[in-house]
């Protein structure tokens, strides 16, 4: 039995859950995502990837919750027993000394949402005094290997499930950031309207999730497909099959594109003349789940007219950033504390 238990990095997402451990990497990475039963005295029957598998088939009074929204621990109860879940499963519980974590928020989180998520954590199991938040974009761009802790401006737009995340960074902190709540979800949400809209046809999460991995794009493709997509007539009631094209799914996500190309031309604008130089040199670099979503490096580019870069493994880079930090704490020192580092008793 390990009397001190390792230090974790935990990005705690909206959509997905990943948890890096010292010493032997990423060992959890599922869905932010509990399915319990009851509504005064709620019981939680699965979490996490065993939810997914039963999200749109529960039973009668059985109900999908996702704890975090736009980012934001929206309950508290839910937060604390799906991080308590992931901890036990990557370290076990026999530790006489519990971990140290660092653990991903987003940028625009108030000092109340920090002290929710640090409370979340240490009643799930963290060390008191040793909950470390890390905001989502620093994180991410550690993750990936940009030089944080150069005097060199490094611009990433993290886009995950509940929020984008754009951010200057420089110097072991964040010059100029912005977050907006537009990510994987409202995507799969754009889909799900449109085509209730333009067919009469109400489709699943998971249906509108698989469309947009499968056939979404932020460009128009150049030889139009299509598919068959299953779902309830909004009118009738009864299960209905419509054919769709790639060019309605691709309206249907412009919207949440063009959100994200408003929030980083924000982000640009307040750049200093200095930090604008590097960007104009690097370019901007893609991070998260979202950034997947076929062509939205050239949507960016073309409209920036700025080169634009997607990480090696988009997904990953945030959980790998705090787990690079559980790994080397000696590093804590050089974080600038006016951007996201704060003493745990403020």
């Amino acid at each position: 039995m390990a009397i001190i238990a390792p230090d974790l990095g935990i990005d705690l997402g909206t959509s997905n859950t990943l948890v890096y451990v010292r010493r032997k990497g990423i060992v959890i990475n599922e869905p932010t995502l509990l399915i319990v039963s009851g509504s005064s005295r709620r019981i939680i029957k699965s979490i996490g990837q065993d939810a997914k598998v039963l999200v749109g088939r529960t039973t009668g009074g059985d109900v999908a919750v996702r704890p975090l929204q736009d980012g934001m621990v929206k309950e508290y109860d839910m937060t604390e027993s799906i991080l308590r879940y992931f901890i036990r499963k990557a370290i076990g519980v026999s530790h006489i000394v519990r971990p140290r974590a660092f653990i991903t928020v987003p940028c625009r989180i108030s000092a109340v949402e920090k002290r929710v998520v640090r409370e979340a954590a240490i009643a799930a199991g963290v060390r008191r005094n040793a909950v470390h938040l890390i905001e989502k974009p620093f994180a991410s761009a550690f993750g990936s290997g940009l030089p944080v802790f150069q005097p060199e401006g490094s611009m990433v737009v993290d886009i995950g499930g509940g929020t984008t995340e754009v951010a200057i960074i420089s110097i072991g902190g964040i010059v100029s950031s912005k977050s907006v709540t537009t990510g994987g979800i409202k995507m799969d949400e754009a889909v799900i309207n449109y085509i209730k809209h333009d067919y009469n046809m109400l489709i699943g999460d998971r249906m509108a999730e698989d469309v947009k991995i499968d056939w979404g794009s932020a460009l128009p493709l150049k030889e139009e497909r299509k598919l068959m997509i299953r779902g309830r007539d909004v009118i009738t009631g009864l299960p209905q099959t419509a054919e769709i094209t790639s060019t309605k799914i691709y309206e249907a996500l412009h919207a949440p594109c063009r959100q994200i190309l408003k929030a980083v031309r924000d982000v640009l604008d307040k750049a200093p003349p200095e930090l604008a130089g590097d960007i104009l040199r690097k370019g901007i670099y893609l991070m998260g789940g979202g950034a997947q979503l076929y062509g939205i490096d050239r949507y960016l580019a073309s409209e920036l007219n700025l080169p634009v870069m997607l990480a090696k493994d988009p997904m990953m880079c945030a959980a790998v950033g705090v787990g690079h930090l559980a790994e080397n704490t000696n590093l804590l020192p050089r974080i600038g504390r006016s951007s996201f580092m704060r003493d745990e008793n403020e």
